[in-house]
């Protein structure tokens, strides 16, 4: 199990990665575009060079990119669904260029007008955008919510439902699990038994096929649906819950980012730290 952060690229993607190393990372995460903008500049090509350059010298990855949070593949509006599968192929195309693993991705909201198409609606969009995208190596990562308000992809029922709907993109595709989102959709991680449960019905619905983990400690209660991320143990999923998820053989082989709030580099230094001392063994105050 690999432990990395999600970590800025204001000051250049080669850049990023000398912050993640300084910081403890052995993988990493980045926007490869604003997260709040529809559109971007292309990537540079001597950045995007030099930034795999740098990856590959200092034995960092994998990488994976994070999607803009406008897209919104359940919507009922054709024009924002469209524009969100265009965008989706965007960065799965920013992904491919930039060598990244994984592109992770929220799906959106339910189908306002028949909630029932939700799945299918969700899925066509991303047969769209990987067709259009002219990735081949990058995978595509659908993570799930908090269960709050009308968003979809709660946990392994309705990603589940997404996956064995998709065509194009059928066996590219894979889940993200935020810690956090569970624990906040209901799946109490605090509890001793609540991993095994998880990810058995992950096996059920999905294949098991987590491919990246977001760790992150949460600030409510399991079942609040409030997605508000905590440092390692200072949340309601505590030491215990994270220190189960490193124990887990079904994921020793899945990569951990976290995503904290806090000021650089101290939440990240830290929180590596943290994970890190829970896989070796070492008591985490």
């Amino acid at each position: 199990m690999r432990f990395g952060a999600h970590v800025s690229v204001a000051g250049g993607l080669a850049a990023a990665v000398d912050y993640a190393v300084s910081v403890g990372c052995e993988c990493m995460q980045v926007f490869a575009k604003s997260p709040r903008q529809w559109n971007a500049r292309a990537l540079d090509p001597e950045a995007v060079a030099a930034f795999r350059d740098r990856c590959s010298a200092s034995g960092m990855g994998p990488v994976f990119t994070h999607t803009a949070y406008l897209i919104n593949l359940g919507s009922d509006d054709d024009g924002l669904w469209e524009r969100s599968w265009r965008a989706l192929a965007d960065e799965l195309s920013r992904g491919e260029a930039l060598g990244a693993a994984g592109v992770v991705t929220h799906v959106g909201t339910r189908y306002k007008s028949a909630p029932e198409r939700t799945a299918g609606r969700i899925a066509r969009g991303i047969d769209l955008a990987w067709t259009a995208s002219g990735a081949v190596k990058t995978r595509l990562l659908l993570e799930n919510t908090a269960a709050a308000g009308t968003t979809f992809g709660d946990g392994p029922d309705e990603l589940g439902a997404v996956l064995e709907r998709l065509d194009a993109a059928h066996g590219h595709t894979g889940v993200c699990l935020d810690t956090c989102h569970a624990h906040a959709a209901g799946w109490d991680l605090a509890q001793p038994h609540t991993w095994d449960e998880l990810l058995g019905a992950f096996g059920v619905c999905c294949g098991m096929p987590i491919e990246l983990i977001h760790a992150n400690d949460c600030a409510f209660g399991p079942g609040k649906h409030k997605d508000r991320h905590a440092w390692i143990g200072d949340g309601t999923i505590g030491v215990d819950g994270f220190r189960r998820m490193v124990s887990e053989a079904r994921l020793s082989r899945v990569p951990v980012i976290t995503e904290m709030p806090g000021e650089a580099p101290m939440k990240d230094a830290e929180n590596i730290n943290r994970l890190k001392r829970l896989r070796d063994g070492v008591a985490v105050s």
